[in-house]
């Protein structure tokens, strides 16, 4: 199955696992959960889907990668105790808590988080002199003398022995102790992952074009030659750092990431290209439906991955226009959810719509403080993914600016806040209006140009594919987009939601 099945999988395991019956109960004792085993081709995203799971079941997660345990890191470190049987006194060897799961119960200090995930990567590249205790670890879930806390959920993960030449193949009495789920490589799941995480479109196009060459492993006579997702999305990172500090991005560069020299030098030349063509091709132009007679022509009598390239180019640049909206909306979102609140809590103290005194600072300050304090929790059991951290330090920021705002006031009022509040909203809005229109104009340029061709096909599914936009077309909508994609249904449901928040008031 590809990765995005093996997620879903996963996640109901996991939900299954979770369960409790009417007394409290796990409904699956510990002893009886099977650890899901995930295995498949390095790279290709094992560790993400797990890192995405924590976060869609709002549980912890702490990970792990079994290749540098030693037995007695695993276990813990033996210590003499003094016992007493029979009236006879003993000394017995102990174990000290493992480090692993001790990291477990320093989360759920840290955090507050009670259930969790705890990922092994690399089960099947364990030392020899670890072996023998991984049995008993899956089976029970003990490490040593010490149990994984209940409430945590153990899933495991290794690569096939192809890849790896430390890689134990597992007895059958191993893995009859295991949930096995089998993941192969799939550029197209691939690519909703991609438009998500912001990868470069010069990667996207690149692969859309030759999508032989998203994942590849091969024995030459110099050794391995390979290209994984992980390369591609590394790379990615560092293209984009390249192009803002005015590096070259050229075969050297590439060649670090994509190991296999061929196609590290065919994506260098065509990076070359869309950089040209992201020079010659006026895309805010075309989005403000201002493209000279000249950039038609030439898009008209383009070749395909020209054109794609422009395809690439353009949505691009409307997915970074909407992604700022859509990260600012979501912070004004939370700042409502807080004014909310603080006008909630000046009610219950009797303050009256006048001045509100020290009781509004007070309150902005608490509502700081919990923030921050979320935000120390996300980083430490990860529960938060990268873009909920910083949706959090946008929400943070905008609470300081408040609270800057009301500091400067000659008299603090709510008043303040709450205008404040809806000249961003208004600003926001007017930000999506402007957006829209890019959206359209990117149809009617598509229209004109590629009439008949299958670009305008690629346009579609691209938009559906990439969360950003289709959240965006979902909540603002777009006449040429369902013109030419009747059949999708995320938009009524959008709707609906939609017409609940609008019903929210202050």
């Amino acid at each position: 199955m590809n990765i995005k099945e093996a997620k879903e999988q996963i996640k109901q395991a996991m939900t299954a696992y979770f369960s409790k019956d009417e007394f409290g109960n796990y409904e699956i004792p510990i002893e009886k959960q099977r650890p899901v085993f995930l295995i498949g081709a390095p790279g290709i995203g094992k560790t993400a889907i797990m890192e995405q799971i924590a976060q869609e079941l709002n549980v912890g997660l702490v990970s792990y990668s079994m290749t540098h345990h030693t037995r007695q890191s695993a276990l813990g470190l033996p210590f003499i105790v003094t016992k007493t049987y029979g009236g006879v006194s003993f000394e017995v060897s102990e174990y000290t808590m493992s480090e692993i799961i001790s990291t477990v119960y320093e989360v759920m200090e840290a955090s507050g988080v009670k259930e969790g995930i705890l990922f092994l990567d690399e089960i099947n590249c364990v030392s020899e002199t670890l072996a023998p205790s991984m049995l008993q670890f899956l089976q029970y879930k003990i490490f040593g003398r010490h149990q994984v806390p209940a409430g945590w959920i153990v899933v495991t993960a290794g690569n096939p022995p192809e890849y790896n030449k430390s890689v134990r193949e597992f007895d059958i009495v191993t893995m009859d102790r295991l949930k096995k789920i089998t993941v192969e490589p799939d550029f197209d799941v691939w690519k909703e992952y991609a438009y998500k995480s912001g990868i470069h479109p010069a990667i996207l196009t690149y692969l859309e074009i030759k999508k032989d060459h998203f994942y590849k492993v091969e024995t030459a006579i110099d050794g391995k030659r390979f290209v994984t997702a992980r390369g591609w999305e590394d790379l990615s990172q560092m293209v984009v750092l390249y192009e803002k500090h005015l590096m070259p991005v050229d075969e050297r560069l590439t060649g670090q990431y994509l190991q296999c020299p061929e196609i590290a030098r065919d994506f260098a030349a065509y990076y070359d290209l869309f950089h040209k063509y992201q020079s010659d091709y006026q895309i805010a132009e075309i989005l403000e439906g201002r493209a000279s007679a000249e950039i038609k022509d030439r898009a008209r009598k383009a070749r395909f991955d020209e054109r794609l390239a422009l395809l690439g180019l353009l949505i691009d640049s409307v997915t970074q226009d909407i992604k700022g909206l859509l990260e600012t909306q979501e912070s004004l979102t939370g700042l409502l959810d807080i004014l909310k609140r603080v006008k909630m809590q000046l009610g219950r103290s009797g303050a009256g719509p006048g001045p509100d005194t020290d009781l509004l600072p007070s309150l902005l300050l608490k509502e700081r403080t919990l923030l921050s304090q979320r935000l120390e929790a996300g980083r430490t059991s990860h529960p938060l993914s990268s873009g909920q951290l910083r949706s959090l330090n946008r929400l943070r920021a905008l609470l300081n600016q408040q609270e800057a705002l009301l500091s400067q006031a000659a008299v603090p009022d709510f008043s303040l806040l709450k205008e404040d509040l809806r000249q961003r909203a208004g600003a926001n809005q007017k930000e999506a209006a402007l957006i829209s229109s890019r959206l359209e104009q990117l149809f009617l340029f598509c229209e004109e140009v590629f009439r008949g061709g299958q670009e305008m096909l690629i346009l579609v599914t691209n938009l559906t594919v990439n969360e950003t936009t289709a959240s965006f077309i979902g909540q603002y909508g777009c006449p040429k987009y369902f013109e030419h994609n009747k059949e999708l249904l995320f938009y009524e449901r959008n709707q609906e939601i939609l017409s609940k928040l609008e019903t929210l008031e202050l």
